[in-house]
């Protein structure tokens, strides 16, 4: 009996190799492959949107206001500026 009579057309142990895949076997490999790659690709879009909402987010202090506080600093302990005159830029930085 020929194998279009016994499984159909398209059934059956023709070019899928009756059960086994393509693979010979190791399609469950492939498998667990592609999900650890999935959950990586999902993992790393989570964690590259959550460093670019939080490196673009501003902040009260950043390097720039260091640096100017510093000088402002210098320029108190120079005798350059007085205290109000300090305090009041200090507070105009921050």
């Amino acid at each position: 009996m020929p194998l279009q009579a016994q499984y159909g057309y398209g059934w059956g142990p023709g070019m899928m190799g009756g059960g086994w895949g393509m693979m010979g076997g190791w399609s469950w490999l492939w498998m667990l492959l592609m999900a650890i790659f999935w959950v990586l690709v999902i993992v790393g879009l989570v964690l590259l949107i959550r460093w670019l909402l939080t490196s673009f987010k501003p902040t009260k202090e950043g390097p720039e206001t260091s640096r100017a506080l510093e000088i402002l600093k210098e320029r108190y302990a120079k005798g350059e500026i007085t205290k109000e005159q300090f305090q009041e830029m200090k507070k105009d930085l921050l």
